[in-house]
């Protein structure tokens, strides 16, 4: 049954149930059963999203990142002195030492902006002890900083010192850019951030609460979660779903390009979903904010979008290969002027805030999560299924 989507600022559901796969898995680790988090309920067959029980698009169309991060972290959406209380630690974190700006300097100028950020927040990794909720503020204020501080490295230009009257988004696209961003452009990226928070145990998220649960440190389990994340196949489709765009070129050539592409057998990038049945409701704000942003680019998505959902669906039938969340987001920020190598790592600027709250509820009531040979036979098959689970302690050598 489909959990009621609230009102922003009613009473969330909670959700205290169980999410089964519903399908057998290809690989050892999918299609287990996993004990659902309290953080966010993503809904397979009705294509909704909620955060502890707030709709999605309610949320992204009416609050801000720190918003949204203090609800991740905290529990609950912030009343006004709360929310002031969080935007002063932000901006009191938001602090990068010479040693770190050296490091970044030295980099290969080839380097790609995913890998500066996972060495800047490695080598600034200094927190130690049980993970904290000022653990998560530190490391979320910080990744826009090191971010901004190589790609301006990079292009021969000094880093620039953080604005304090400027929001976490406006922030980030001011220590870009140099110049105070526009209201509407602050807007889309507060959205997009928010879109992109929280997403339940996706493979990136998996990761930082393996590492969580051995009791290592907050910034190891970030850096873990980082190495996931710039997969194709989890963070790093937004650039190669620009990259197709700009191969197909124009309207006109987008079935052809698509018939051929599928034929060779390549994967069509901004399509499909391992949990959605439907479309990921993230796409839809995306394919709105895109369509203001460049009306342009738009018309040329948009038209690939119709011609390839049938299309695959055709090549794939009950595949239920919908537009993701990928496919807009390239457009989106193509139009806040970020290169297409800076996508990822922004997914991550977002991400960090889902990432450290998985952590800290890991923390919150920890158990080893630990690779057994646990078998567990499908009757309805007749084969046995390898999974996972959370054990106190490793099995004896």
């Amino acid at each position: 049954m489909s959990t009621p989507m609230p009102e922003t600022g009613s009473n969330p559901q909670q959700d205290t149930t169980i999410a089964p796969a519903t399908k057998a898995g290809r690989g050892v680790l999918e299609g287990m059963v996993v004990t659902a988090p309290a953080l966010s309920k993503v809904e397979e067959t009705t294509g909704q999203l909620l955060y502890r029980g707030y709709n999605i698009h309610d949320l992204a169309r009416t609050k801000t990142f720190e918003e949204v991060a203090h609800l991740l972290w905290f529990g609950h959406l912030p009343n006004q002195m709360e929310l002031s209380d969080l935007r002063v630690q932000l901006v009191a974190e938001r602090s990068m030492p010479v040693f770190l700006v050296h490091i970044l300097r030295e980099l290969p100028r080839a380097t790609e902006p995913m890998d500066a950020l996972r060495t800047a927040i490695s080598a600034w990794g200094t927190i130690k002890g049980k993970p904290s909720t000022d653990h998560a503020i530190g490391i979320t204020a910080r990744f826009p900083l090191f971010l901004a501080a190589y790609h301006r490295l990079r292009q021969g230009r000094e880093p620039l010192e953080s604005r304090s009257e400027l929001g976490h988004a406006a922030n980030y696209l001011y220590l870009l850019t140099g110049q105070v961003p526009k209201d509407e452009d602050v807007k889309r990226l507060d959205a997009y951030l928010i879109l992109l928070a929280e997403h339940g145990i996706t493979a990136s998220t998996f990761t930082a609460r393996v590492v969580a649960g051995t009791e290592s440190d907050m910034v190891s389990a970030v850096v873990a979660a980082l190495g996931a994340l710039k997969g194709p196949l989890d963070g790093g489709a937004p650039s190669k779903v620009q990259d197709m765009l700009q191969a197909i070129g124009t309207g006109e050539q987008a079935e052809s390009w698509l018939r051929k592409a599928l034929g060779k057998g390549e994967r069509v990038m901004g399509f499909g979903h391992l949990v959605y049945q439907t479309e990921d409701p993230r796409a839809k704000e995306l394919r709105e904010m895109a369509r203001l942003a460049n009306s342009q680019e738009f018309a040329l998505a948009y038209r690939v979008e119709e011609v390839a959902i049938p299309l695959l669906e055709e090549q794939k039938p009950g595949r239920h290969l919908h537009t993701n969340v990928a496919f807009y987001s390239a457009i989106l920020l193509a139009s806040l002027g970020l290169p297409a190598d800076l996508f990822t790592p922004t997914f991550a600027v977002s991400r960090v805030a889902g990432w450290t709250a998985h952590i800290l509820e890991q923390v919150s009531n920890n158990r080893l999560i630990q690779i057994t040979q646990v078998r567990q036979t499908d009757l309805a098959h007749r084969r046995l299924r390898a999974g996972w689970h959370e054990a106190l302690e490793p099995p004896p050598s």
